[in-house]
């Protein structure tokens, strides 16, 4: 692996190894909508960091991995100090690779071969790389698929609420507020959410409550910070949350 750094330009494209490895440590940073002719997955070990693709919003905590397909376009976001890692898998091995986005698990097996693929040299003989990435392939074929997502709307009367999105210290209000800044009807917002995301905006709401609440415990907040800035009305509120939407608590999810 070479130096590497936030504001290091390369092209992993013109790269002949079939995986090349990135492991450095990243600030705040938005890499904007771009894409690769290879697959890349992409993992934090320690922070968090959200990924905009194709209408969807996603959250990667340290005990999860996003595997982003080739050719996709993808935007990914840190707002603050995250340890990165990112592998790039050569189009000749995409038989053996999912053909969509999937957010996985990372169980100890899958990081130890994670830490180890994104610390390779660049030139590292790809006879070298043949068992470690052939494991790699299994377990990540085997690691058990999150929904960490979150559709988002694309009608116009939206586009500059959804911007705000992108601010970190923005909550997403309840139905009433949301009217009242917009300057729609409840049915209105209500009808677009069910049309274009599946999801009644109320079910939208919890959703991005809990990819939010897992972004701030990701980044060392207390469960009682982030109770607080969501807006829940008490410590054990949120923790009924969590643990209603993911089976778990917010200690044992982390």
């Amino acid at each position: 692996m070479a130096e590497f750094n936030e504001h290091s330009v390369f092209n992993v494209d013109e790269m002949e190894n079939s995986v090349i490895g990135i492991a450095t440590r990243v600030g705040k940073h938005d890499s904007g909508m771009h894409q690769h002719q290879k697959g890349q997955l992409l993992y934090a070990p320690k922070g968090c960091m959200s990924i905009s693709l194709n209408g969807i919003r996603c959250v990667l905590p340290p005990t999860r991995a996003a595997w982003i397909p080739a050719n996709t376009p993808h935007c990914a976001r840190m707002t603050n100090v995250v340890e990165y890692r990112s592998l790039y898998f050569d189009p000749s091995l995409n038989a053996s690779l999912p053909s969509s986005l999937k957010i996985v698990e990372v169980n100890p097996l899958l990081k130890a071969l994670i830490e180890r693929m994104a610390f390779w040299e660049w030139d590292k003989p790809q006879s070298e790389q043949a068992n470690t990435t052939a494991l790699f392939l299994e377990e990540l074929a085997n690691a058990r698929e999150e929904l960490l997502q979150l559709p988002l709307p694309t009608d116009r009367r939206l586009h500059d609420w959804l911007d705000q999105l992108n601010n970190p210290t923005y909550i997403v209000p309840p139905l009433n507020q949301l009217c009242l800044s917009i300057g729609a009807s409840g049915k209105t917002i209500s009808r677009i959410f069910n049309r274009e995301t599946g999801m009644a905006y109320q079910a939208w709401r919890q959703q991005w409550r809990l990819l939010k609440s897992i972004e701030l415990l990701s980044e060392g907040l207390q469960v009682n910070d982030v109770a607080y800035q969501l807006e829940f009305s008490s410590d054990s509120a949120f923790v009924s949350f969590f643990k209603q939407q993911t089976g778990i608590t917010p200690f044992q999810y982390l």
